[in-house]
């Protein structure tokens, strides 16, 4: 297959000529799809990007709007291939880690493979990274799929190779189709994909995506179904294997916890810590699993089970809200699956029931999220939960990217609730595009704009009235939207885009930022009046380089807790290995350790890191002697030199980190352009796809 398109020969008529047509594969049907005015759609997206105009009688709505998630992303629309991982062991690692899904899917795709044979068409397994993990169907579309990366260790969410059936499906949550020029990239343009997610039937997450795809030819507007019922036999046969396994654990529990009393509470978790059963469990006990209306809290997530399974190392994985309970692992087949979480009923003395109240508090158990012990942590985590205690309605949250300024929104909300179902509601500013914005905070009545919903939408005030609004990347909200969210700070009054009714809201506003606010408002970016408004209370998160020896705290708490969702055991770290970490100065803050330790639990080949182990830039940090615990220029100064070219790529792999892959603000940083930033991944030999 040729990897490059001239896109002026991008007709409908020129497809057959550049994919033939094997034996028996079906024929393009008459649809409403236009060729040359897709591609003129996508030609003019391009030279207009930034503004995103649509026409549309051209492109749907669902394809454009991907499209611009695509080109902000920092997609490159003359791509030919997705990223692959043809790494073996990561390979295996993917398997292992899928395992379920795979045994889920291997009924109905054994029905389907045979049947594809011929017609032109394969059927892929992807998990919730968008990543392939099984591939089955005619085999010379297999072998041609192979040229895009359409294969096994390919990785085709959006972020990642722009809008194909995979990723969009991932993205939108629905099943669609994505036919020919309607992909984002030019080297996939000859193909058609129609993708459905699987949603995990305990909890409904997304888990995966089944998708058909195949050269253009194919198309069928039904294809879409077949995915969608495809995805649904995987999602019941999930269900099966998930009440077999509640069943077993169940009876590994009745075997083995004779003292057990029916009035106790019981909540039964799986391999992975989530609650599939809970009986009669206490209300102050359960505080963030009550939302379900068969049984409290199934199929949330509670805790992570450690590999060993041993009582001691399961007391400690225990949440702090959880630990007035007795647990009890629950091994089948010799290996632990599961955990029996029993609360002993309150002793009554006098006919009144007596309940500790220190396992009530939901401020403590959300302050033990944050791992650390270093000072300017302590204070940082003190002023949050004065907040949380307070009638302070807004708090600004400013720290590097990475820090974890999410989990200081969530312990304010989690101080500040009156009730279990008190919402919290986030919103990434920087991740909605200018047009969105009025819409996205306060909402619209039906009709107010083109492109608005029929019945209307309320905005993230209104969601989170009665709890906690988080804005993220605040400094990123446009100057002609900013007076608007003053007005409602001030007057607790929400208006609808196009509704003249105001609507009360009482929401805490929670706004973060990784920018100065101060510097924006002096630059005439961001409003004083608003910045004075959202920060009267603020908090600064330190960077992780400022917390000392936090960072082994956080080495072994991210250990453990990879090593319990895995199944392994915690790596065991040499002194210099450790040395090392601790005088890297982590750009990417607690993001870049928690990736790391996600990266040498995967390469560990025997489970002991050594400093040989670690990335280049960590142990040239070390070499060179650079210390978190050091700031001052002079001692920098002295510090070796290290070649031009070593700078260049280590300042790339810092903007990477920093800002979690987006090559568009990766770009923006280092102050160079795209097609650079393109030309120097590829110089350096940076691997996009999973960085």
């Amino acid at each position: 297959m040729k990897r490059g398109i001239d896109t002026n020969q991008m007709k409908t008529g020129a497809l057959s000529a550049r994919a033939p047509m094997a034996a028996g594969q079906l024929a393009l049907d008459a649809t409403d799809y236009d060729e040359r005015a897709t591609m003129r759609a996508w030609e003019n997206f391009l030279s207009d990007a930034p503004k995103g105009a649509r026409d549309p009688v051209q492109v749907r709505s669902l394809i454009h709007d991907s499209w611009y998630r695509s080109a902000t992303g920092g997609i490159n629309a003359q791509g030919v291939e997705a990223p692959l991982n043809s790494n073996r062991d990561e390979i295996e690692y993917l398997t292992r880690a899928n395992a379920e899904l795979l045994a889920a899917a291997r009924r109905p795709f054994a029905s389907l493979g045979p049947l594809l044979e011929g017609t032109g068409a394969m059927l892929v397994l992807a998990d919730s990274d968008g990543v392939l993990i099984e591939a089955i169907g005619d085999k010379k579309t297999l072998h041609d799929g192979m040229d895009i990366h359409l294969a096994i260790g390919g990785k085709w969410n959006e972020g990642a190779v722009g809008t194909n059936g995979i990723g969009t499906a991932l993205w939108t949550g629905e099943p669609i189709f994505v036919h020919a020029a309607e992909h984002f990239c030019a080297g996939i343009k000859s193909w058609t994909c129609a993708g459905a997610p699987i949603r995990d039937p305990l909890d409904g997450k997304i888990i995966g995506v089944v998708d058909l795809s195949g050269y253009s030819p194919i198309f069928r507007p039904h294809n879409t179904a077949l995915v969608a019922a495809t995805a649904r036999q995987i999602e019941k046969a999930l269900a099966e294997q998930q009440q077999e396994q509640r069943t077993r654990l169940l009876e590994a529990f009745i075997s083995s916890a004779p003292g057990y009393r029916g009035k106790d509470g019981l909540v039964i978790v799986d391999h992975r810590g989530r609650a599939i059963f809970c009986n009669n469990v206490p209300n102050g006990e359960t505080t963030e699993m009550k939302n379900g209306p068969i049984e409290p809290g199934r199929g949330r997530w509670l805790m992570n089970l450690p590999a060993s399974g041993s009582d001691s190392d399961l007391a400690k994985a225990l949440p702090a809200h959880l630990r007035s309970c007795h647990i009890t692992p629950l091994k089948l087949d010799g290996n632990l699956s599961g955990a029996a979480l029993v609360f002993p009923a309150a002793p009554v003395v006098s006919g009144v029931t007596v309940i500790s109240r220190e396992t009530n508090n939901p401020l403590q158990a959300a302050t033990s999220m944050i791992v650390g012990e270093s000072e300017k942590l302590l204070a940082a985590i003190d002023v949050a939960s004065r907040v949380a205690r307070s009638r302070v309605t807004s708090l600004l949250i400013e720290g590097e990217t990475g820090v974890g300024k999410e989990l200081f929104a969530r312990l304010v909300h989690a101080g500040s609730r009156r009730a279990d179902n008190d919402p919290f509601v986030a919103l990434n500013c920087g991740a909605v595009t200018k047009e969105l914005f009025g819409s996205e905070l306060f909402g619209h009545v039906a009709g107010a704009f083109t492109g608005a919903s029929r019945e209307g939408k309320a905005g993230v005030f209104e969601q989170a009235n009665g709890g906690v609004l988080s804005l993220d990347e605040v400094g990123e909200l446009p100057l002609e939207i900013q007076p608007f969210l003053l007005r409602v700070l001030e007057e607790r009054v929400v208006h609808r885009i196009g509704d003249s009714r105001g609507r009360p809201v009482d929401v805490r506003l929670v706004a973060s930022t990784n920018r100065d606010l101060k510097q924006e408002v002096a630059a005439g970016r961001f409003r004083s009046d608003l910045y004075y408004r959202i920060g009267a209370v603020s908090i600064r998160v330190p960077a992780l380089r400022e917390r000392g020896e936090d960072v082994l705290l956080l080495v072994e708490h991210f250990n453990r807790q990879i090593a319990g969702k895995t199944g392994n055991d915690p790596l065991e770290f040499s002194n210099d290995a450790l040395d090392a970490l601790l005088a890297y100065r982590w750009p990417g803050n607690v993001r870049e350790l928690k990736n790391l330790m996600e990266r040498l639990h995967i390469l560990a080949s025997n489970g002991t890191i050594s400093l040989q182990d670690l990335p280049w830039e960590i142990t040239v940090a070390n070499r060179n002697g650079s210390t978190s615990h050091n700031d001052d220029p002079a001692a920098m100064l002295e510090a070796p030199v290290c070649t031009f070219e070593d700078g260049e790529r280590q300042a790339i792999r810092n903007a990477l980190a920093a800002e979690n892959g987006n090559l568009s603000r990766v770009a923006q940083r280092l102050g160079i352009s795209r097609p650079t930033l393109y030309r120097k991944l590829e110089q350096y030999g940076i691997r996009r796809g999973f960085v």
